[in-house]
């Protein structure tokens, strides 16, 4: 198998992965293939993808603004951690759907970092007034 075979048999490979882990998040797949989209057009998460997939954890290479996927999703269950206290919500924040939003959130970080910057900055899960 030449080069350019292995490297479209590998990108086919992170696409159904991303679109298996749409489905199991209750997304559709549609999703998972326009998001699959924007992570093939961005070299750094595309590695980040990569890694995940063939590691199970994240690489944290790359970064938006000095905040890694794990950043992100650090931030994320923060964020919604109120909501995970609810048994009608538990699903909504399983792995596959907090990894995918972690990926989804970079994307649009690497297009308007500031008003993520900011969210994370401001928005937390503590309930402090």
């Amino acid at each position: 198998m030449e080069e350019r075979e292995q490297l479209e048999r590998a990108f086919e490979i992170l696409k159904q992965f991303v679109c298996e882990l749409s489905v199991q998040a209750g997304k559709s797949r549609e999703y998972g293939e326009a998001l699959w989209q924007g992570i093939r057009c961005s070299e750094g998460l595309l590695q980040e993808l990569a890694y995940y997939h063939d590691y199970g954890e994240f690489l944290c290479k790359y970064e938006v603004a000095g905040h890694t996927l794990a950043d992100v999703l650090v931030w994320q269950v923060d964020h919604f951690k109120l909501y995970m206290d609810r048994p009608e919500e538990m699903n909504r924040y399983r792995q596959p759907r907090l990894l995918l939003e972690a990926f989804d959130t970079m994307l649009q970080m690497e297009k308007e970092p500031g008003r993520f910057l900011e969210k994370m900055r401001c928005e937390t899960g503590q309930d402090i007034l």
